[in-house]
């Protein structure tokens, strides 16, 4: 791979500059808005007098399995970057993926958790070392651009991509799951959507896996990556799309996201509600795509007010199920905690 070149970031001028300064503070504002939306119509006098039964022993069990949630998705972001040619340092990997995750939990950052992960790991060295720490630090404090971005930079953010696409296809295929076993509770059409979301996301899987099995679109490809400089990145799309590699990871990626859903379910029944199953592989996944839209921080708010309104529809108490929304959210929030040690040595 090429060794690290330096990048020419633009800067926003006029009112874009504004509104990025702007927008960290606007999106604090909608998520507290949105907090209490979802909070105000609680009466919390006649909640704690109805003697909530409390069992905390749930909550370490959603610790637990958040906690192998993101430990799942950092050994797979790791096995791709091992295979494009980065340090084969797996336990590295996963230390940024929690370190990523961290960040994005809301510390105030010039970047994203997805672009610290991938930045840092071009300086990671085969003993689990950073290599040329003033240049990482200078990378880290300015927006990234990879159309003047080096081979090595392009290369790390174009297996993050195929780490979240991976990610995205999980969440999609089971929510699908989740609108064909309860999507009738939903709306009359509900069912009918689960199959086409999961037909669909079949339909694709199989296309790119031909793609890369037959070698004139192979070779189409290839030409493209190399025109994006990204000439190693073959190995690694093969790995996550190719057939039979596909199989496995829509399945570890569907495990990955079933396990997010346990935590909620656990928060669930730590106040004594037995939600089902069907509801929460419906609401989480439908949440996960929300979140896609910068509007809230980490999704707090966002999160309270779209899982009571779905769970509703199940009889599920919605006050109770802001606590145990609240509850996942301090429990992500502890979970990825391990990823201030890698942001303390790196200082």
């Amino acid at each position: 791979m090429s060794s690290p070149a330096h990048s020419t970031p633009k800067s926003p001028s006029g009112w874009k500059s504004i509104l990025k300064r702007a927008w960290p503070y606007i999106r604090i504002l909608l998520s507290i808005a949105l907090l209490w939306k979802a909070t105000s119509g609680i009466d919390w006098t006649t909640l704690f007098d109805s003697h909530i039964k409390m069992q905390p022993l749930w909550f370490l069990a959603a610790l637990a399995t958040m906690t192998l949630a993101f430990i799942c998705g950092g050994y797979r972001w790791g096995l791709f970057m091992q295979t494009v040619g980065f340090p084969r340092r797996i336990f590295s990997y996963i230390a940024l993926y929690f370190t990523g995750g961290l960040i994005n939990q809301g510390l105030p950052s010039t970047l994203g958790g997805d672009s610290y992960r991938a930045i840092t790991a071009t300086h990671l060295t085969t003993k689990g070392n950073l290599t040329e720490t003033t240049e990482l630090d200078k990378e880290l404090h300015h927006s990234v651009d990879l159309e003047h971005a080096n081979p090595k930079l392009r290369l790390s953010f174009s297996m993050v991509v195929v780490d979240r696409l991976l990610g995205l296809a999980g969440n999609n295929l089971l929510g699908g799951i989740g609108l064909i076993l309860g999507g009738a509770t939903l709306a009359a059409w509900g069912q009918d959507l689960g199959y086409a979301v999961a037909a669909v996301m079949l339909f694709a899987g199989v296309v790119i896996a031909f793609i890369l099995a037959w070698q004139p679109s192979q070779a189409l490809l290839q030409k493209f990556l190399v025109r994006l400089r990204m000439d190693n990145a073959m190995p690694g799309i093969k790995l996550a799309f190719a057939w039979p590699n596909n199989i496995a990871q829509a399945l570890l990626a569907i495990g990955i996201h079933l396990l997010t859903i346990l935590t909620l379910m656990f928060c669930l029944k730590a106040y004594g509600v037995d939600a089902p199953i069907e509801g929460l592989m419906i609401g989480l996944p439908a949440l996960s795509l929300l979140l896609m839209l910068p509007i809230s921080i980490s999704g707090w708010g966002l999160r309270e007010a779209t899982l009571s309104s779905v769970l509703a529809l199940w009889g599920v108490n919605p006050s109770l199920t802001v606590l145990a929304s609240i509850s996942y959210g301090a429990i992500t929030v502890i979970s990825v905690l391990p990823g201030a040690y890698y942001l303390l040595k790196r200082k």
